[in-house]
């Protein structure tokens, strides 16, 4: 919940949870995104990639959820490994994005993802499914920039911390 005690108001913001794996190529740190499905994002490619992620309700453990919302999205299981906090951002919509770090490989362009229903085209009647996620891809933290929402680069800021420690500050 995020009050604002100025003017008495309460709300509840909407929680996301989710993975940044990372792995390291030819000694270059690279970070792999997913892009949202769906027929609002499907010509939007810079400034739309997403780390796997997806909301949780105020109740449940962010960290179980970012978990199960990697999977959901990209069809993978966890690698094995140690899942260091990257933190918590605020989006521009409000919403709260925690996230974690995993050093881990998959080939991204075998992702299964979970779907969702939405009225397609809009007023018509008709439902159709979508992939929640419909393509990911690994990239080098200067292309990650251009193609990561802006929102979520506090996020690549604080791996290249976490995975360079000596190269920080």
């Amino acid at each position: 919940m995020i009050c604002d005690e100025r003017i008495g108001i309460c709300i509840v913001a909407k929680l996301s949870a989710g993975l940044l794996m990372y792995r390291f190529r030819n000694s270059e740190l690279e970070v792999f995104l997913v892009h949202p499905g769906g027929p609002f994002w499907a010509k939007k490619d810079a400034g739309a990639w997403s780390i796997p992620k997806g909301e949780y309700l105020p109740d449940e453990d962010p960290l179980a959820a970012a978990r199960r919302e990697f999977q959901e999205e990209t069809g993978f299981a966890l690698p094995p490994g140690d899942l260091e906090p990257l933190g918590t951002i605020k989006q521009r919509g409000g919403k709260l994005v925690s996230a974690w770090a995993l050093e881990g490989d998959c080939p991204a362009d075998a992702i299964r993802s979970n779907s969702f229903s939405m009225e397609w085209p809009p007023k018509s009647g008709r439902t159709q499914e979508f992939p929640e996620v419909d393509r990911a891809a690994w990239f080098s933290m200067e292309t990650a920039r251009e193609k990561q929402l802006a929102g979520q680069h506090a996020f690549l800021d604080r791996l290249i911390e976490l995975a360079n420690p000596s190269d920080a500050g």
